[in-house]
């Protein structure tokens, strides 16, 4: 498939997983650049279609400003696929817990699969995709409930903890599955802890950050699968190099193309 295609299929896709969009975005950018005309255009593009996603404004951020934009956007692909966010996240959390999630959160997933004592609280966003993590991971034998999305604030003063999955950190807030700011919100006033996963090439620097909020404006922010929370609703961030409190440094350049 050419690389102009390839791109504007990604750029159609619905619904795609942030690493799965990374994969498969990078052999079509690597082919473009020495066009930088096009490579600047295919990358405003994908985030035009998908304005959410920090690991693809990272990707792009890291090929625009490499001095071997080929060999950059490869290295990005292997960083994002030895994203060891997980298992910190694993190792961390508390034991015998209960624990509130919100949809599908593809990070965190990973980690909850590998903690046969923690049980899971998911809230259902999205049309379906608590239900199906709740089966999944009651199919390897773990304790996992759906809930609806009436049910979040009960389930969070229920909870030990809160888990957000981060699709891009910012300076101040972060983008994630709408509902999270609820449950957030619910959890502070509950004195419930709230934890931030920000896998590998989340945090943006404030320029991208600004782009990417503007792009996420809606007329009807209430229809919106993604929202921006304030970081300050946060307890503790959980990066790929382990817990994190305070400022988060970027994870890319400040691409101007990109903004």
């Amino acid at each position: 498939m050419h690389p102009v295609e390839r791109l504007r299929h990604l750029a159609r896709a619905g619904a795609v997983e942030h690493r799965v969009l990374v994969r498969e975005s990078v052999p079509a950018l690597a082919a473009l650049v020495r066009d930088s005309g096009a490579l600047v255009l295919s990358c405003r593009r994908l985030l035009q279609h998908h304005p959410g996603s920090g690991p693809l404004a990272w990707l792009c951020a890291r090929i625009l400003c490499g001095e071997d934009p080929r060999s950059e956007a490869w290295r990005c692909a292997g960083e994002i696929d030895d994203d060891a966010t997980a298992e910190y996240l694993a190792s961390e959390l508390p034991e015998v817990a209960r624990v509130v999630v919100l949809g599908w959160p593809e990070v965190s997933v990973a980690a909850l699969a590998r903690r046969g004592d923690v049980s899971s609280l998911i809230v259902e966003v999205n049309g379906g995709e608590g239900a199906e993590l709740a089966y999944q991971l009651q199919g390897i034998d773990l304790d996992a409930a759906e809930v609806a999305e009436a049910g979040t604030a009960a389930a969070v003063r229920s909870a030990d903890l809160v888990v957000l999955e981060a699709a891009a950190l910012g300076p101040d807030a972060f983008v994630a599955v709408s509902g999270s700011y609820a449950a957030a919100a619910v959890a502070r006033y509950a004195g419930v802890p709230v934890w931030l996963v920000a896998g590998v090439g989340r945090a943006l620097p404030p320029g991208l950050w600004a782009g990417m909020a503007r792009r996420l404006e809606r007329p009807e922010p209430w229809m919106s699968t993604d929202e921006i929370v304030p970081l300050d609703l946060v307890d503790v961030v959980v990066r790929p190099t382990g817990r994190m409190s305070g400022a988060v440094p970027p994870d890319c350049p400040d691409a101007p193309e990109l903004r």
